[in-house]
């Protein structure tokens, strides 16, 4: 019963929706700008790096922030009710109730859920997404670490419970990212240097 409470304190936590917070404070609706995905990716098209970057944390934090909560409310359970909480947070974060349940793909809430939830699979998991990150392709970055989290976690042996709850949470990023895998099969998915733009601009001389 407990996992089902942490569902949704965690659910509400994800339901934060950072872009849209950010794009109403700047007078822009992220949802309709864009891909209209209220995401890091489309934060970054329409509002620049800098602010999207601070969004990527936001909805990194609020999983993590679900997970400190349902870690101290059920001590007696706390890594697991913690767990679940910042998987409810990933829902929350890609179907929000007050947004016809559309939101983002839930790749920063997933990197939020498995720092302080398993932090030796989780630094594995951000090496490798960065590596993959430099080829310039988000979507392929989202959908390799998605993978790799419950890889990693059968990896250091992990109990089944949290393998199941991943996979089926990397099964959900494959689904929010379907027209992403169409357009890269297709060869028409765009490349988005992030490590580009975080380069300084040369001055004019």
């Amino acid at each position: 019963m407990f996992r089902i409470i942490c569902l949704v304190i965690g659910y509400f936590f994800g339901c934060i929706q950072a872009a849209y917070i950010a794009g109403k404070l700047y007078h822009v609706d992220i949802s309709k700008k864009g891909s209209g995905n209220l995401g890091t990716t489309n934060s970054v098209r329409v509002l620049g790096i800098k602010k999207g970057l601070v969004i990527f944390f936001c909805d990194a934090l609020k999983a993590t922030a679900a997970y400190l909560v349902c870690y101290f409310i059920f001590k007696e359970n706390a890594v697991v009710a913690g767990f679940y909480g910042a998987a409810g947070a990933i829902l929350g974060h890609d179907f929000p109730f007050y947004h016809k349940f559309k939101g983002g793909k839930g790749i920063a809430a997933m990197l939020g859920m498995i720092l302080p939830t398993f932090p030796f699979p989780a630094l594995f998991v951000y090496i490798i997404a960065i590596c993959v990150l430099m080829s310039g392709y988000v979507s392929v970055t989202s959908l390799t670490l998605s993978v790799l989290i419950p890889i990693s976690l059968w990896l250091w042996h992990y109990p089944a419970e949290t393998i199941a709850v991943t996979a089926a949470l990397a099964v959900l990023a494959f689904i929010q990212h379907r027209a992403n895998i169409k357009r890269l099969i297709n060869g028409t998915e765009s490349r988005f240097d992030i490590i580009g733009k975080l380069k300084p601009k040369k001055k004019e001389r």
